[in-house]
């Protein structure tokens, strides 16, 4: 039997890959979740269709998410994750003994469940004591945080269905307020390779940029993400991250990563002109 799992980049493009078997399909209150079991990639989680995370390569972009504000402020020791079900953010940021608290907001329960069992690879780290998860929406948990934070990761879906409240101009002017002086804001950003996430990026972006003095972007190499260029935004209220690189401090840690290094974090921040002109066509 040839079977495969298909995801619509756009209506004219499509990322399929072959797979043993489904392992779960739930219908959660929010969403459909499935896993399946898949020859090249290993297992990969699917939320309402949409590829959320695989076994190969998602350490790319957990990796990215967390250690370029990591490394840019080693003070960092109350976190806020929003999203991030898989759990692949939160091993990341477990692997920090500075970081003191980590507060977890994620709307669907039964995607924790299944990513615990599923997909230990990435979930390993949900139950660390410092780990306090919340079942609400994002948007509604940091309306009423007040200089709370300072690293808030928004790890959410794209910006439709549940995920749709996490690109607003309401929720990053919340985000600032629940965050230190020094506080630092990164969401993962979409592509701006097709027309539909270019615009959610560029909407994203100018939202962000609208209370920050410093807002970045910064990209990385995602191959079963669409494009397999993927763009992260990085906000902060004080540091910028090619500047205020603290690389002797972080290698001094002996975390071993798979993608990130020191180098490549101060690269990362040098876009193509395809991108930046985007931005500039948005400002």
């Amino acid at each position: 039997m040839d079977l495969w799992y298909t995801e619509n980049h756009t209506k004219d493009v499509k990322l399929s890959l072959r797979v043993d078997k489904q392992l779960v399909s739930v219908q959660s209150e929010f969403q459909r979740i499935d896993v399946f079991e898949s020859v090249e990639f290993g297992r990969i989680l699917t939320l309402d269709g949409y590829l959320m995370v695989t076994e190969k390569d998602e350490y790319i972009y957990h990796e990215m998410i967390i250690h370029v504000p990591m490394a840019t402020n080693p003070n960092i020791k109350k976190v806020l994750v929003i999203g991030a079900g898989d759990g692949g953010a939160i091993r990341e940021l477990a692997r920090y003994k500075t970081v003191e608290k980590i507060d977890m907001v994620e709307i669907d329960k039964a995607v924790i469940d299944v990513c615990k069992e599923y997909l230990p690879q990435t979930s390993c780290s949900l139950d660390d004591e410092r780990v306090t998860i919340y079942y609400e929406d994002g948007l509604r948990f940091v309306r009423n945080k007040v200089d709370e934070y300072d690293l808030i990761i928004v790890d959410s879906t794209d910006p439709f269905g549940v995920g749709e409240g996490l690109f607003t101009k309401e929720f990053y002017g919340n985000c600032y307020k629940a965050l230190s002086e020094d506080g630092i804001l990164v969401n993962q950003n979409e592509s701006t390779f097709y027309t539909s996430y270019s615009n959610s990026m560029k909407r994203a972006h100018s939202r962000i940029k609208s209370f920050f003095p410093t807002a970045l972007v910064y990209q990385a190499h995602i191959p079963t993400y669409p494009s397999g260029h993927w763009l992260f935004g990085f906000a902060s209220k004080k540091y910028d991250p090619r500047t205020d690189l603290h690389d002797e401090w972080w290698n001094s840690l002996g975390i071993k990563t798979k993608y990130y290094n020191t180098i490549l974090h101060k690269g990362c921040f040098a876009i193509p002109n395809n991108v930046r002109d985007e931005l500039r066509e948005n400002e």
